[in-house]
């Protein structure tokens, strides 16, 4: 039987009712489901009506639902209207409506910030309950004027502990406050109401067994605890694998989530455990990334909507429950006891603030007594309680009159403290001024404001090039569109604030790239979790940026499996047949030797270990022992006969190294010990009455055990495989996390403008950024040169995926249009989403390719037998080992490396882009840059193109083997291939520096160098000094300088690599010896040459 539920009522009785009335006849359904939507229509016009107030909402259904329990007892006519619902047992209801409203109470609990101060949550629920129990139970029992027993009064006080995690937080929510303290005070009410539930549970437990049950009360609370918490993760995993499912569609999803949560509820507690604890655990370990992209907005708002549904029910019914009551006990006493228990409450919660400041004020620099004053008043009674309420009348030792009174003291005390407790703390809120806005904010917000204005201006300007919209009055459209937000004039704010409101932005930012990237399939769900959830645990922590090695929580699990293989790899048996000869024409010993290296040698071995099972088990068992003495004596001669045999035959053949095998060494030592055992027996036999020789034989009779530890050489190559796995995995989960948080660092540098508009913070945000992704870089090519054989199989699997993701994307436009049928475009969608599911299984490493292979992976040789045949006959392979130089900063290039294992580092001072010194804005700026190289990335291109000094000094990070291209074969092969090599190694070169700089601006831009090489949709100029360059605006939708510098010919304004060259600018001419364009038309053309109005002045 259940201890923590209503799940039946007493053997023999008929259940507990709510007003206590029954009637002789019998009524119809449909009255009763009149009532039901009669009160969800009034909820609803109620809610339109008083725009969204809940408060008046449900005072007005609970005045509505008295009236209609009124009208039940005095009118028969309407009393068949109510009553199923008076017939209905109470702890039905609460199973009906509890737990739904659990379930979405915890979702909205964000569990990491939880995690961080769970011990904080913890200690303030446990405060909250003791404090209400103990000081609202004496003030019922003292002042309440019903005679109620003290069990009656302890349940009340029970019952009216419970804060309400949904109206508890709902105005703090709306004003835009920490999420941390709305999640401690949630996650206070939840631990508050799991505690309440267990209590009640206990009663009922006691109700049932008339015997003592001390017993099932410790065992029910075990359950109650660990039980639930445990089987709600699982079925959190199971909710979370099908929600996931790509297959599912968004009614399915629905409807197998709003079922999984009745049915985790109703198995939790039919085997005795807390379905409510197992409910908040389910919702706790459920976020953004357990469902499908866009599924998780769609899933809330529909339990939102049954949510609030079944608030209305909730409050309706007991309003009617308690109108079906007599009149005669309601008084100007009742008024008065109300009023005390209103009081009570809210002290209770403002002892509760005051015992639990110090700690939270220790534990969090944003606390303070502000926050305090807030907090007091959240103390919010609703649903939670007045669904236990019932159970009052139904557990109290003494039954009273008037049962109803517990259910509309509650009540009264939940709409109360709705209407005061929430309008008090919103204006507590805004007086203390959580409401304002800080400077900082409202500079980001006036920086954001700009970049839309910006962006408003720049789509205005486009659309007045449309024919269509040439009539437009667009004076006014820059009217209506114009956004004006001006800070009001105060003391401007310091770096520091500005920097730590920056470090919060940041954290957001990363979240959501975290987020976006696991949606997209680039990130997996346990990486991308892992890094939303170190955010977050970083946030709180003043002044802290997160960096890579914050979240490297894996290093100690990877070092202790890694220690783990390398002593099982020691401990692994090899049977070194190839070490040894055969021994001459001495037959006996060839025989020998092909039956010690035999297979059935080893299996035989094997199987006597096997064999000795039973005996040993005869042997440990004192009474078989005493009736099998000479069957075990002559067992163990056996054995030992075996083991001498084996041994004997061994050293025969292996001479010396036979104890260079530490296998043969355990075997060898267990025969000298099984000789001495049965030396030991023959002693005693002779001398029965020698004490210190029957202790010896029986000790040496227990290290037979020993035995059997041969027989751990089959386990291990299997436990050296489960090792090497589990290191695959942590090697590619990490390097899944340090992707993501590369990923994350741009994400941030491209927005970190918006954020700041002091350039000083500016700067010194785009330095720590920086600094942060060069460390992951760094650990992105240490982990490549640990497991090569894990990356090369996550980056195959994330191009498949990609490759899958375009043609989805590709399909869906065609069936947006109408180009592919409906029925043959869900087909088609479908075998997509099945190569997408297969990905799951595909194998955790790859062999890396063979060096001669990685000439492919250079992008300007486009794969082409021709060229790959013409440098592999002329490339040399290099190696570095760690520490060496390849080439250094300043001095003439050799040629060019291609990096097909290792990591090197680039250490420059800031990269000169061709321009002249004299022309550099920071020419006194000595700032050095360091970059990470790994496999695939090429060293020296542009100092070999330009015939120039290196910039850059290039140190290996671990041993390094690269291909090496000289400067001699590489322009041989220009003269070759003349011109098309050259290009589009500058056309490469080109690509990289426009992705690399400005990502935002072209993320709508294919530049694919294979589309840009066949299509000619961006292609290079080049800009000798003193030409000039016609720009077609119409025509070319960016021009980039990439390297070398040009003026404007008309203003002379200079721009200087890398830049994006402005619209208003019609004519540039070049001024560095060589300058480089990067051009991207604004259509398709039909493939050209490339070139453009280039003219020699």
């Amino acid at each position: 039987m259940s201890n923590s539920s209503f799940w039946s009522p007493k053997e023999g009785t008929t259940p507990d009712l709510l007003c206590g009335r029954p009637v002789g006849f019998l009524t119809t359904k449909d009255r009763f489901m009149m009532l039901i939507c009669g009160t969800l229509v009034l909820g609803g016009f109620s809610r339109m009506f008083f725009k969204n107030s809940e408060v008046i909402v449900l005072t007005i259904l609970s005045v509505s639902g008295f009236i209609t329990g009124q009208l039940a007892y005095h009118f028969i006519e309407v009393y068949p209207v109510v009553y199923p619902l008076l017939r209905t047992p109470s702890f039905s209801l609460y199973s009906y409506f509890l737990p739904l409203i659990v379930f979405v109470a915890a979702l909205d609990v964000d569990f990491y910030i939880v995690k961080n101060v769970l011990w904080q949550v913890l200690l303030t629920g446990f405060i909250s309950f003791s404090i209400s129990f103990i000081i609202i139970g004496y003030v019922v029992l003292k002042f309440n004027s019903e005679s109620w027993d003290f069990q009656s009064c302890l349940l009340l006080s029970i019952t009216l502990s419970i804060t309400d995690p949904l109206h508890s937080v709902s105005s703090l929510k709306t004003l835009g406050l920490s999420k941390m303290y709305i999640d401690m005070i949630r996650g206070e009410s939840l631990i508050i109401c799991s505690v309440a539930c267990i209590f009640f549970g206990i009663f009922r437990l006691n109700a049932l067994f008339l015997f003592p049950v001390e017993l099932h009360i410790i065992v029910g609370l075990s359950l109650d605890i660990f039980g639930s918490i445990i089987c709600g993760y699982w079925c959190a995993r199971v909710i979370q694998f099908i929600l996931t499912d790509i297959f599912s569609n968004t009614l399915t999803n629905v409807i197998l989530c709003f079922s999984m949560v009745y049915m985790t509820f109703y198995v939790v507690e039919y085997f005795g455990m807390s379905g409510i604890v197992a409910l908040a655990t389910v919702g706790l370990n459920l976020d953004s990334l357990s469902f499908k992209p866009r599924m998780e907005f769609i899933i809330t708002k529909f339990l939102i909507i049954f949510s609030s549904m079944y608030h209305h029910l909730i409050y309706t019914f007991f309003g009617i429950v308690v109108g079906c009551g007599e009149i005669k006990y309601f008084s100007f006493r009742t008024v008065v006891f109300m009023f005390i228990l209103f009081v009570t409450v809210n002290l209770v919660r403002l002892l509760t603030v005051i015992f639990v400041s110090p700690i939270l004020m220790h534990s969090s620099y944003e606390y303070s007594w502000r926050w305090g004053v807030v907090i007091t008043w959240s103390g919010i009674k609703g649903v939670f309680s007045l669904l236990l309420s019932p159970d009052i009348y139904n557990l109290a030792d003494q039954k009273v009159a008037a049962p109803q009174m517990f259910i509309f003291y509650v009540q009264v005390i939940s709409l109360l403290t709705m209407a005061i407790n929430s309008y008090m703390m919103t204006f507590s809120a805004r007086t203390l001024g959580f409401c304002a806005i800080s400077l900082p904010r409202q500079m980001a917000m006036q920086n954001a404001i700009q970049h839309i204005q910006e962006i408003i201006q720049n789509t205005t300007t486009l659309y007045k090039t449309e024919k269509m919209l040439t009539n437009v009055n667009w004076t006014l459209v820059e009217e209506k569109a114009k956004i004006e937000y001006i800070i009001p004039v105060k003391q401007s704010p310091t770096d520091e604030v500005l920097i730590e409101e920056a470090r919060l932005h940041v954290a957001i930012i990363q979240m959501s790239s975290f987020e976006k990237q696991c949606n997209d399939g680039i990130l997996g769900v346990e990486a991308a979790r892992i890094l939303i959830g170190a955010t977050k645990s970083y946030c709180p922590i003043q002044g802290k940026f997160m960096n890579v090695h914050d979240v490297s929580t894996y290093v100690r699990a990877r070092s202790w499996l890694i220690k783990f293989k390398n002593m099982l790899t020691y401990l692994e048996y090899h049977r070194e047949k190839g070490r040894f000869i055969l021994p001459g024409n001495n037959r006996f010993l060839i025989f020998v030797y092909h039956l010690v290296f035999s297979e059935e040698f080893e299996y035989a071995g094997h199987i006597k270990t096997l064999l000795y099972i039973y005996p040993m088990i005869i042997h440990l068992w004192p009474m078989a022992r005493e009736l099998n003495v000479s069957a075990l004596i002559s067992m163990n001669h056996y054995f030992i006969f075996l083991c001498a045999l084996e041994s004997t035959l061994k050293l025969i053949i292996l001479k010396r190294n036979y104890f260079k095998q530490h296998w043969n060494t355990l075997e060898f030592l267990i025969l000298l010990i099984g000789l001495v055992d049965i030396f030991c027996i023959y002693f005693v036999r002779l001398r029965t009455s020698n004490l210190f020789l029957i202790q010896l034989t029986v000790v040496m009779g227990y290290l037979r055990i020993i035995r059997f530890l041969p027989i751990f050489k089959l386990a291990i190559p299997m436990l050296i495989n489960i090792a090497d796995m589990q290191v695959k995995k942590h090697l590619s989960l990490m390097y899944n996390i340090t992707k993501g948080y590369v990923k994350s660092q741009e994400d941030a540098k491209l927005l970190i403008k918006q954020i700041s508009g002091r350039k000083s913070i500016y700067k010194k945000l785009y330095e720590i950024l920086e600094t942060n992704k060069r460390e992951a870089i760094k650990e992105l090519g240490l982990i490549e040169h640990e497991g090569r054989d894990v990356v090369i199989a996550l980056k195959t699997k994330q191009a498949i995926r990609n490759v899958i993701a375009k043609a989805l994307k590709n399909l869906t436009f065609l069936r947006s249009r109408g180009i592919i049928d409906e029925h043959e475009g869900i087909e088609l969608n479908k075998v997509l989403l099945m190569k997408i599911k297969a990905l799951n299984h595909f194998p955790m490493a790859i062999p890396p390719p063979t060096p001669d292979k990685y000439l492919h992976n250079i992008i300007w040789m486009e794969n082409k037998d021709v060229l790959i045949e013409f440098f592999k006959e002329r490339t040399k392979l290099a190696y570095f080992d760690y520490g060496d130089v390849i080439c250094r900063e300043g001095e003439m290039p050799q040629g060019i490396y291609l990096i097909i294992s290792g990591m090197a580092s680039l250490h420059s001072s800031s990269p000169t882009f061709g321009i002249d010194s004299s022309l550099k804005p920071d020419k006194g700026s000595k700032t050095m840059f360091t970059e990470y190289c790994t496999s695939g990335d090429v060293l020296g291109e542009l100092s070999c193109l330009l015939k120039r000094e290196m910039e850059y000094t290039a140190v290996c990070e671990t041993t390094l083997q690269a291909f090496f291209i000289s400067l001699e074969d590489l322009y041989e092969g220009f003269d070759v291939f003349w011109p098309s090599l050259e290009y589009k190694i500058w056309l490469k070169l080109a690509l990289n520096t426009a992705s690399q700089y400005f990502e935002s601006s072209l993320a709508d831009e294919d530049l694919r160098f294979q589309k840009c090489v066949m299509l000619n949709h961006a292609y290079v100029e080049t800009l000798s000094s003193y030409n000039e360059m016609t720009i077609d605006n119409v025509a070319m939708k960016f021009v980039i300088i990439v390297f070398g510098s040009v003026i404007d010919s008309k203003t002379e304004e200079p721009y200087l690599a890398p830049c994006i060259i402005p619209k208003t600018c019609e004519q540039i001419q070049g001024t560095a010896d060589v300058s480089k364009l990067l051009v991207i038309q604004a259509s398709e053309p039909t493939k050209s040459d490339g070139n453009t109005n280039v003219v020699g002045k």
